[in-house]
């Protein structure tokens, strides 16, 4: 009798271990064959990064690089790690907006900040256009973090205007005169590279450079050019007053009804802009402006040594003018919606070195 009560549970053991083998041996096959898989997938984007692909772009490579590298942390769960993008990730929750064409998108205008100082700025601090007197409609309400809400933060709209799926060329802005205190403490704000940041759909603002495969947030008041590059006895100091933004977005009718913004980009360019005549135009902000050259639908600024624009008074001491202007570029992206952030997580976006290197190269395009 006690035999066959100690046989029973061998059996049942015996019967069980029949039953899931085949899907052991299966396990077994499906992880091999996972490994081979990701082997060929190593191999595959070290070539490309051998191969010069960088990882900043808004390519489909670039896209299929920058995910490869941040494939750790698109991960979910605490025992069983299931692959996640990092708009699930950083966001749970968050869903993306639909813009119609022609629909108004703000820009909203955040601090203005340096890695060398602790002390941030608003943005409407500066000698810029004023701020539109337009109300941020319910939907564009973001909800404050607690940085924000400590620092006494306020969301306020930028001076741009842009509308989905309208690119519009050079675009005058508005005329600002600075002297005296204001103008050396602008030359200050560009010492100690302090940047501006702007959002767009929730995305910062990103000056992207492909050719030293990096990117950074915002974008710096200015720059300052030693004697050895302007020939001049000491530091001069430059004003980026024209920005050309360039917005990447996805279009899926089988999925969703118009656009999702991807990507939000800026160029920023220092110009001394010029006057064609006394003809006077009326500008966007409702003001009387007189054309300039230098600033139309069919020409765009350029960083160009002859033309930059110097924080100094003029040559008989009057005042400084400044003219604001911008463009505004759309360009059709096949970056998923859920896939936007990668590029603000690969490598150090906020690395001091890379960040010269950038600037540095924003003087001679």
């Amino acid at each position: 009798m006690t035999a066959t009560l100690i046989r029973l549970p061998l059996l049942a053991a015996l019967f069980l271990l029949v039953l899931t083998a085949p899907s052991t041996s299966a396990g077994r096959a499906e992880r091999k064959q996972k490994k081979i898989e990701e082997r060929e997938k190593a191999i595959k984007m070290a070539n490309m990064k051998a191969a010069g692909q960088d990882v900043v772009g808004m390519t489909k490579e670039a896209a299929e690089l920058r995910s490869y590298e941040l494939r750790n942390k698109k991960k979910k769960g605490l025992l069983k790690r299931r692959e996640a993008s990092l708009a699930q990730v950083l966001f749970p929750g968050a869903s993306p907006e639909e813009y119609g064409q022609g629909e108004a998108v703000p820009a909203f205008a955040e601090l203005v900040e340096s890695k060398k100082t602790q002390l941030p700025f608003e943005f409407y601090d500066l000698p810029t256009c004023p701020e539109p007197s337009d109300k941020i409609k319910k939907r564009f309400r973001r909800r404050k973090n607690l940085g924000s809400r400590l620092m006494g933060h306020d969301l306020k709209l930028s001076p741009y205007n842009i509308a989905t799926k309208q690119s519009k060329g050079c675009t005058p802005l508005c005329m600002v005169e600075i002297g005296g205190k204001k103008l050396r403490w602008m030359r200050k704000l560009v010492d100690r590279q302090y940047r501006i940041h702007l959002t767009l759909d929730q995305l910062p603002v990103l000056m992207r450079s492909k050719e030293l495969n990096y990117a950074v947030r915002g974008y710096p008041v200015g720059f300052k050019a030693p004697p050895s590059y302007t020939g001049l006895k000491e530091d001069e100091f430059y004003l980026y007053n024209h920005l050309k933004f360039t917005v990447t977005y996805r279009e899926e009718p089988e999925e969703f009804e118009g656009i999702r913004i991807t990507g939000f980009d800026v160029h920023p360019v220092s110009i001394a802009h010029k006057k064609v005549s006394k003809d006077e135009v009326m500008q966007e902000n409702g003001e009387r402006q007189e054309p300039y050259s230098t600033c139309t639908s069919e020409v765009s600024p350029v960083n160009d040594p002859d033309t930059y624009l110097p924080l100094r008074v003029g040559p008989t001491g009057e005042d400084m003018r400044i003219l604001y202007s911008y463009e505004v570029y759309w360009e059709k992206s096949d970056i998923p919606w859920a896939d936007r952030w990668d590029v603000y997580l690969v490598g150090s976006p906020d690395d001091e070195i890379h960040y010269f290197a950038i600037v540095n190269s924003l003087m001679i395009v």
